[in-house]
């Protein structure tokens, strides 16, 4: 006897309980129809839980109709892979569902990624700290939040913000010191994290960043350090600026203005324009059509 399409949909789900148990989340409508099917894929790293270096959330959404109509897919809070393998998951994942048509395809989905992840167990993101990808011999750190770091990065933040943390508990009275002391958190998502730091300090810098360029102050990025003080200067002395410490010495004071009267003619000089700024600066050769740029003055390079 031919079963109904809400049989087999059942008798998948109860497949897939059996299989996946604790690992598998189905959320059921008003009409208690099972419109969702969420679970966690790792790679397969048989009992070495430590070395699952990405993960993805798989989450199947059921219309009305499935098997016989294909399912909507969504990968969600992806760690470790970067935007071209997710797009490459979604196109695995689109071929599978068509070519499983009219079939139970949840279990295909979660081996297809599954095999994926097992492939590619490397983080392909970069290192939040320093910016760079992660290459083969680079010593990294995977947090349990999923998030990757080279361990010589890791090391240098930790112990950054532990001497900030203490900086600023010093300038503390007593009584509002915290008892609990310093707590390492995920420099991403800010969830606490357990780390050996002297462990993490042994480790060396990454290729990438042993073989970056050494950044120099040129003429022209002093050039641009003169142009963008003269602009801030103006800027502060016509309040465009905030000044805390002035702020907090001056008095609001409300008047009442006639809306009849005329509007003054300032004809005062607007001061410098960072449009015309940028322009000497790209005739200096700096940047090109198109190109930002992102400055800090420091007064130390003049």
């Amino acid at each position: 006897m031919k079963m109904s399409l809400n049989e087999r949909l059942q008798e998948e789900l109860e497949a897939l309980e059996a299989i996946l148990m604790d690992d598998i989340s189905i959320t059921h409508n008003d009409t208690g129809y099972p419109e969702l099917v969420k679970t966690t894929i790792f790679p397969s790293t048989a009992n070495e839980v430590e070395k699952q270096y990405v993960c993805v959330t798989l989450e199947v959404r059921l219309p009305e109709g499935y098997p016989d109509c294909e399912p909507f897919i969504q990968l969600r809070n992806p760690r470790g892979l970067d935007d071209s393998t997710i797009n490459n998951l979604y196109k695995s994942t689109k071929a599978k569902c068509t070519e499983f048509l009219g079939q139970p395809v949840i279990f295909e989905l979660i081996e297809l990624i599954r095999e994926n992840l097992t492939e590619s167990n490397l983080p392909t993101c970069q290192c939040a700290v320093c910016l760079y990808g992660f290459l083969e011999g680079d010593s990294f750190t995977k947090t349990p939040c999923f998030h990757y770091f080279h361990s010589y990065c890791l090391a240098k933040h930790l112990t950054t913000t532990q001497r900030l943390f203490q900086e600023e508990q010093d300038k503390l009275p007593a009584w509002q010191r915290s008892t609990d002391g310093f707590q390492a958190t995920c420099p991403v998502c800010r969830e606490p994290i357990g780390c050996d730091v002297e462990e993490l300090k042994t480790a060396l810098p990454p290729k990438e960043l042993e073989s970056a360029q050494t950044f120099e102050v040129t003429s022209d990025i002093r050039l641009l350090q003169e142009s963008m003080k003269r602009l801030f200067t103006y800027q502060k002395r016509k309040g465009g600026i905030i000044d805390i410490e002035a702020e907090e010495n001056k008095l609001l004071l409300i008047t009442e203005s006639s809306e009849d009267t005329p509007p003054s003619d300032n004809s005062e000089d607007p001061g410098p324009s960072p449009s015309s700024m940028s322009e000497r600066v790209v005739e200096n050769g700096i940047l090109s059509r198109g190109q930002r740029y992102d400055f800090r003055f420091n007064s130390g390079n003049r």
